[in-house]
């Protein structure tokens, strides 16, 4: 049988692997940050049990990275995202940093 935190977690799992694979590779650049950033957020925001997404692109990693037409593609290096699931009373806190060039999606609590 599933626990509702073992229930909770996995849902929050979904949750981070749609918001990175539907957003990876877009092209985005310094001025278009902000608009991605809502579009990811309320899009994953629909989704069950998500109460809250906070994703931070870094503007100025994306200028320093930009290329000859001032954009670059959206990877897990220029981002940070923070995600809050509750399901059946559990709340979940998430984050996605970056770890040894990779971008790590974590648990930092469960209650």
């Amino acid at each position: 049988m599933v626990t509702d935190p073992q229930r909770a977690c996995f849902e929050a799992g979904i949750k981070f692997g749609s918001l990175y694979h539907q957003f990876a590779g877009t092209p985005v650049s310094p001025d278009s940050a902000p608009s991605l950033e809502r579009a990811m957020e309320e899009s994953i925001e629909n989704q069950p049990f998500c109460e809250a997404v906070d994703v931070d692109i870094d503007a100025s990693a994306l200028e320093d990275a930009a290329d000859d037409h001032g954009y670059v593609e959206l990877t897990g290096r220029f981002m940070e995202v923070e995600m809050r699931i509750v399901y059946e009373g559990v709340t979940v806190r998430t984050e996605m940093v970056m770890e040894d060039g990779y971008p790590l999606m974590q648990l930092v609590t469960v209650e």
